[in-house]
């Protein structure tokens, strides 16, 4: 045997080695589909896969970053002056257990009393926000997956500044690596740093803080005034065009929905911030500040889910599934993104199947290529459970995400139905039982459906060839996540 053929035995042995113990290392904790698409890369292409593997191949966060999470959960389940909501009589059946589910999850109670605004354009959520900013006394908490000082932000970071010449402590915590892909960073920076805010940056891009992959960021948006005032929903904080060149050239602009909250709810949204915080900073605020009632009569039971890869558990993706088999008559979902789970896609199968009124409200357009692709292949099985599809009409991109269930449940906040979202991204969304809350939604479902076009099945079916196999290549790509 030649020299040659001893070190091509050699690569041949390592190859089958080295693929041996990927095998046994991607099917843990991994779906078997996920794990199957791993292997098939490392077999094909193995040090591009093998390097792939390295840098995205976990999707939880290190052991130390999780046990911050458990030390914080646990300290929040054992705060004895809840005045979590019992199971009532007006809820849906099957709605207890699903808070249960929840409670168990993040930690987080159902509790009574509070108040819900949807707020529908970006005037106005800019607005409300400096607004109930020019009323703290004491602090507030920002948080945003992107944060940008630009001609639409302005008036909020001018509120902010107002609030620390007043004595108000202002945090602000921004995802570090969206930071640094959007522009006027050191400009946003030096506001903030010149008023005196506090900002630290979320899971933060360094080469001494190894051990997790890089695409792990925290997506989530709110903002807190004094315990008493609440915000969240879609919105990022910067322009409605992101300051992106194809938005700009193409009149691309961001429909997004956030909602104002008072009452009990507000404490508990607090705490997904405080946690936040501490897992940055090592600087535990207050887990346990008395809870503000609501102005008005509380007319609405809340619930905050946060998610993410902090967690044990795919938090959201167990809440949507789980809500959207138990719905009785109707479900609608909204999401820029959908690149579900399997077992999303076969909920909403399922229901349609089941007679329910079933609906999907996307964007026509997209700015993520890959994603817009991959989402077009789930919709032939949709269309022909009878899933309604509405494409949201260009050059809107519908950035909201929300569902709402039969007439009295509602779950809105940060997370789309994508891969992203449902494991890999910390997001959070509030679940609300009220009528009232659920017809103000229709209303707003509503209006999506009359700015959108019905998509049908023999217009997908006819759609171009390429399209279908581009559509069908990427969505290969998302078993990877």
């Amino acid at each position: 045997m030649s020299a040659a053929d001893v070190a091509l035995a050699a690569l041949y042995l390592v190859h089958v080695v080295l693929v041996a113990a990927m095998a046994v290392s991607v099917s843990v904790g991994r779906k078997p589909t996920a794990a199957l698409a791993w292997l098939l890369v490392m077999i094909f292409v193995p040090l591009l896969g093998v390097v792939a593997y390295l840098l995205i191949g976990t999707a939880r966060l290190p052991a130390d970053r999780r046990a911050k999470q458990q030390f914080v959960t646990d300290h929040l389940l054992d705060r004895k002056d809840l005045a979590a909501v019992p199971d009532r009589d007006s809820w849906p059946g099957w709605l207890p257990t699903l808070v249960r589910m929840n409670r168990q999850l993040g930690a987080l109670p159902m509790v009574p009393g509070n108040t819900v605004e949807l707020l529908l354009s970006y005037e106005e959520m800019i607005a409300r926000m400096a607004a109930d900013v020019d009323r703290a006394h004491s602090y507030v908490h920002v948080e945003f997956f992107i944060l940008v000082h630009d001609e639409t932000t302005a008036p909020f970071f001018a509120a902010l500044a107002r609030a620390r010449q007043r004595g108000v402590t202002v945090r602000v915590l921004v995802d570090h690596l969206s930071q640094l892909t959007y522009p006027r960073r050191r400009e946003t920076a030096a506001v903030l740093a010149q008023m005196g805010a506090e900002l630290r940056a979320m899971l933060p891009l360094s080469p001494v803080r190894a051990g997790r992959r890089l695409d792990l960021r925290n997506h989530r948006k709110l903002v807190v005034v004094d315990g008493r005032i609440g915000h969240t929903g879609s919105m990022n904080l910067i322009a409605e065009h992101y300051h992106k060149r194809k938005a700009l050239r193409q009149g691309l602009h961001w429909r997004e929905l956030m909602m104002r909250v008072q009452g009990p709810v507000v404490r508990e949204l607090d705490a997904v911030f405080v946690t936040d915080w501490y897992s940055e900073t090592d600087e535990l605020l207050s887990l346990a500040p008395p809870a503000v009632p609501a102005p008005a009569d509380g007319l609405l039971d809340a619930q905050v889910l946060p998610s993410g890869p902090s967690f044990e558990n795919d938090n959201n993706l167990k809440l949507f599934t789980a809500a959207i088999h138990n719905a009785r008559r109707r479900v609608s979902v909204t999401s820029p993104y959908y690149v579900p789970d399997e077992t999303v896609q076969k909920a909403l199968v399922t229901a349609a199947s089941r007679g329910l009124d079933v609906e999907l409200f996307v964007a026509e357009a997209s700015d993520q290529l890959m994603v817009y692709h991959a989402q077009r292949s789930y919709y032939e099985e949709l269309l022909r459970a009878g899933v309604k599809i509405y494409l949201y009409r260009a050059p809107t991109v519908l950035h909201a995400k929300h569902l709402s269930l039969d007439e009295d449940v509602a779950i809105i906040g940060t997370s789309n139905m994508d891969v992203r979202s449902l494991s890999l991204h910390m997001e959070l969304m509030v679940l609300v039982v009220g009528r009232s809350l659920v017809d103000d939604l229709r209303r707003v479902e509503d209006d999506y459906r009359a700015s959108s076009r019905l998509l049908g099945l023999q217009e997908w079916l006819d759609r171009p060839r390429r399209e279908q196999w581009l559509d069908n290549l990427m969505r290969l790509t998302s078993s990877l996540m």
